[in-house]
Parts: structure tokens; sequence; C-alpha cells
């Protein structure tokens, strides 16, 4: 039987800081959601009209890639949390490609986001152009600066597992890193009905 590491898991996982992040980040977004919300409502044509100016087929394609990179690095803290004494290096490794596809999958989001941006600009639209596009400039260029937060995040993480840097007692940090890109991703769920699809 191989030996394993024994296990204490903290509850919440990560770090507790994280968490109240997470609570201010999901308030501050919340608060812009129903800002926009309540505006929508009282300019339903505008916001409408303004809408079909976006790329829906970028912002499917985004909602897949953080989804993904999102079940990517759920399989890299199994992988590190099964790991044994004598598998360590092997776990570590494949640990470290998972966080590396999540990686690459952040930075063909923000690619493709910047290629959104700038053809919105490239139209002269600006956050003064009308009140659907302020909140849309607002809320998905804070959500592109978190993206891009999360994207060095997930490379630190990248570079300490690769190094065997986290095992099944101590991966706290992976599960730190791991809960602020869920964040990420479930800030984008509901952005991208919310801006994109609803009418």
């Amino acid at each position: 039987m191989p030996k394993t590491l024994s296990i204490k898991e903290p509850y919440p996982p990560g770090d507790f800081a994280i968490w109240i992040i997470v609570y201010v980040e999901l308030l501050t977004f919340g608060v812009l959601f129903i800002g926009y919300a309540f505006s929508r409502r009282i300019h339903l044509q505008l916001f409408n009209d303004s809408q079909l100016l976006l790329n829906k087929n970028i912002g499917v394609v985004n909602t897949f890639l953080l989804i993904t990179s999102s079940f990517f690095i759920v399989k890299a803290i199994q992988k590190i949390k099964n790991m044994t004494y004598e598998s360590r290096y092997e776990a570590s490794t494949i640990a470290s490609k998972w966080l590396l596809s999540a990686m690459l999958f952040g930075i063909l989001f923000l690619v493709l986001k910047l290629t959104e941006f700038s053809h919105i600009f490239s139209q002269g639209i600006t956050l003064s152009t009308n009140i659907f596009f302020m909140f849309y400039l607002l809320l998905t260029m804070f959500h592109f600066m978190h993206v891009f937060l999360g994207v060095i995040i997930l490379f630190n993480l990248y570079q300490k597992t690769k190094k065997q840097g986290y095992n099944r007692e101590d991966h706290r940090g992976l599960e730190t890193g791991a809960i602020y890109w869920h964040l990420v991703d479930l800030l984008w769920i509901v952005l991208f009905p919310l801006v994109y699809i609803l009418r």
C-alpha cells in the first residue's frame, strides 16, 4: 500500500482573507449589476439597441474559456490532494500542467476581450457614448483587470506546483488562488447574460 500523507482540511478552504475579498468583490459587482438592471428598466430601448453592437460570439467563447479553466484548476487541486509520498513528483507535474492550461485559457480570454474592446473603440464608443456603454465598459474593464490579476496568480501557482511546493497536507495557497479564480468565473457567468443576452 502506498504511504499517504495525513489529511488536515481547513474549513472554509484557503486563507480567511480571500473570503473577505470575495465578499467585498461580490458586493461591489452586485451594486453595479443592480445599477445596470435599474437603468436598463428605465432605458430599455436604448439598452436593447446598444446591445446589438456587442459581439455575442466572443462572449460565448470567453464563457467557455473561463468555465473550462476553472475545471482545470479543480483537477489540479484534486491531483495534489490525492498524492502519495511516492507519487508527489508525478502528481505535482500533472497538477502543474492543469494549472498551465487554466492560465493559457485565461490569457485567451484576455486576448479576445482586447479584440472586442478594440472593435468597440474603433466605432468611437466611449464611457460617455450612452448609459449602456458606460455600464458595459465599467463592468467588463473591471472584470478584465480581475482576470489579468488572476492570470498572474495562476502563473505563480503553476511555478510553485511545478517545484513540488504543495502536497496533500499543505495546499492552502493553491486553494486560495483557486477561490479567487472561481470568483472571476462566477462574476462573468452573471455578467455575460446580463449584458450580452438579456433583452
